[in-house]
């Protein structure tokens, strides 16, 4: 068994040295793809391929430390998918490193995966608990616009390939929408969580779909019309479908209807149909997807790859053995095409598969958590995994229209693998919330009393009708037998019996001396708790004692100062026309006084 069973709960149990062999076979996968370039292709071992296999390795190991440390039930599979995927991105730009005349690659790809590493660390000890998060979905959802929109800024945004999506700062270039992935996430799922009941609310029927009301409308019209001017101003279809479908997808997992989907849907189609009229970058990748041979000139990268694809075949070329140097953005939009190329189909299944298995884990990671926030938040994060993949994938294999994604974790570029890092450390944590066991604490230890300990007390409408009247004192309607009043030195000890005999006021007069309540059936005078007499109840089939028909059964409550009632009492109140819960205290005087608020001395009604 994998998990042992307590009390008919599965308690996750830590797996450090099985997630750190899986780890080590992860990252088998593709530092054997880059050893088996160098024999295939030179008959030799790469260069320093000791050194690069120690720091690679390396990296591995301090992971499964590191986190096995700071989050002990996180999911064991996550870390050994991602550093599959990543070994074998990085064993591809080494490939292309040796036949293409660019730079070389592979070493500061490298360098933004210790980089991403350090920052998973980071994220993982300092974020203990990803939701102090939800307390800021405006603000959140405030700065994932800005990062969206961050490329627009004259004189820091840039304009590359036909998409305005970068931005330089210092010399370097960095994709804002890779952290926007995160940040927009955690906003969709702190709103999401708050607003779902509200977004459930059904409005009219139309063909089997319960449409949304239309005052509900206002957070996915904004979400279209953030992504229609991304697609317009940003000339970027792939950023514009994966926030937008992101959102669709959360709504429908916070409310589990379809008809948000279908809407999502549509409007998205209607927008892009007539964004296609003023943005022709658009109009121009739809025509290359459709019909890529009618423009071999422009096309040519769609071209490549569907040659790639089929001159590997089912099994592919053979690592090293391929030709994806001809493929234009071999390194990073194409990059699918140049593993497929080399490991066949099979093996770009293969990765698929992984990407699906890490999808997966998030989505379970989402089940099993009990806070609707990190439930949320969970399937965010999945969702924009499998978005992100689903759109570059299927534009290479000309299911979709080619986008300017990047692949996870294959894929040449810093930002996107440092920022795919962060959304990994995120899902750790959230796993490691969701998977730990609960502590089951023992009655008394949090103060609070357990169920098995609370009184009933039986009281007819007649009594309330007198407490309301001040009739009779509360003290004495709950039952409690007597006060102790104790002398300063303890020496003198006067009981005080409160009966049907003693008046409100007299019990008052009492209280105000510094007696307070600590609970029903218990006062306290000068720090002496005196717990009176029991109150015993009828055993199952046993006769119940005579009492008033129109008796209602009572348990203890939360009654503030004063006698601010914060609970309601199910009894016949002395007006029976009135509607408010009835407050027994609304025409008392002299209220009892001295009481702290935390103070439990008056029960409201459950039955």
């Amino acid at each position: 068994m994998t998990a042992p069973e307590t009390a008919g709960a599965v308690v996750q149990r830590p797996r450090g040295i099985a997630q750190l062999l899986l780890i080590l076979f992860g990252q088998s996968i593709g530092f054997a793809g880059y050893i088996l370039t160098g024999l295939f292709r030179d008959n030799q071992l790469p260069e320093m391929w000791m050194v690069l296999g120690a720091c690679w390795y390396g990296i591995g190991i301090l992971l499964a430390i590191g986190v096995r440390i700071a989050l002990p039930y996180a999911d064991p599979l996550l870390l050994p998918i991602v550093l599959a995927l990543t070994g074998l991105g990085l064993a591809e730009l080494h490939r292309i490193d040796l036949t293409d005349d660019l730079p070389p690659m592979l070493y500061t790809q490298f360098l933004a995966v210790g980089i991403g590493v350090a920052a998973l660390l980071v994220i993982v000890y300092l974020l203990k608990d990803p939701r102090r998060l939800k307390g800021f979905p405006y603000l959140l959802s405030a700065l994932g616009f800005v990062l969206l929109l961050l490329p627009l800024v004259p004189g820091l945004g840039s304009e590359e390939y036909g998409s305005r999506i970068w931005i330089n700062v210092a010399g370097f270039s960095f994709q804002p929408a890779e952290l926007a992935k995160l940040v927009l996430a955690a906003s969709f799922a702190a709103y999401l969580a708050d607003k779902k009941e509200v977004l459930s609310a059904a409005g009219r029927r139309f063909l089997g779909l319960d449409l949304p009301r239309m005052r509900d409308l206002g957070p996915i019209i904004v979400m279209w019309g953030l992504s229609l001017a991304i697609m317009v101003f940003e000339n970027d279809l792939g950023t514009s479908l994966l926030f937008f479908g992101l959102f669709i997808m959360m709504i429908y997992v916070a409310t589990g209807k379809a008809s948000w989907v279908v809407m999502g849907l549509l409007m998205f189609v209607a927008g892009g149909a007539v964004v296609i009229k003023f943005a022709g970058h658009v109009q121009r990748r739809i025509d290359f997807w459709l019909h890529p041979f009618d423009y071999p000139n422009d096309a040519t990268q769609i071209i490549q790859a569907q040659f790639g694809l089929s001159h590997g075949g089912l099994f592919g070329s053979g690592w090293g053995l391929g030709r994806p140097d001809l493929i234009i953005f071999s390194y990073s939009d194409m990059i699918s095409a140049s593993l497929g190329e080399e490991i066949g189909i099979v093996g770009l299944m293969g990765i698929i598969v992984l990407y699906a298995l890490l999808v997966f884990r998030g989505l379970k990671t989402s089940l099993v958590a009990m806070d609707p926030f990190l439930k949320l938040f969970a399937a965010g994060l999945s969702f924009a995994f499998l978005l992100q993949t689903f759109a570059i994938i299927g534009g290479v294999t000309r299911l979709l229209p080619l986008t300017g994604l990047t692949t996870p974790f294959l894929s040449q570029g810093g930002s996107s693998m440092i920022a795919n890092w962060l959304l990994i450390a995120v899902l750790l944590v959230i796993s490691n919330q969701a998977r730990r066991p609960v502590v089951e604490m023992p009655v008394g230890a949090s103060g609070i009393t357990g169920l098995g300990e609370e009184a009933t007390q039986v009281f007819s409408s007649r009594v309330l009708a007198q407490i309301g009247t001040g009739a009779i004192h509360p003290l004495q309607a709950l039952n409690v037998s007597q006060v102790r009043l104790t002398g300063d030195e303890g020496t003198e000890e006067v009981t005080t019996v409160l009966n049907d005999g003693t008046s409100s006021d007299e019990v008052t007069t009492i209280l105000d001396e510094g007696t307070e309540i600590i609970r029903p059936n218990t006062v306290i005078l000068n720090d002496d708790i005196i717990v009176p007499e029991p109150v015993i109840l009828p055993e199952s089939g046993s006769p119940e004692p005579d009492r008033d028909p129109d008796s209602v059964r009572m348990v203890r409550g939360d009654v503030g100062r004063h006698g601010d009632d914060t609970g309601t009492t199910r009894g016949d109140s002395p007006d029976p026309d009135a509607t408010q819960p009835f407050n027994p205290f609304a025409d008392t005087d002299t209220p009892p006084t001295d009481f702290d608020d935390d103070d439990e001395y008056f029960g409201r009604g459950t039955e």
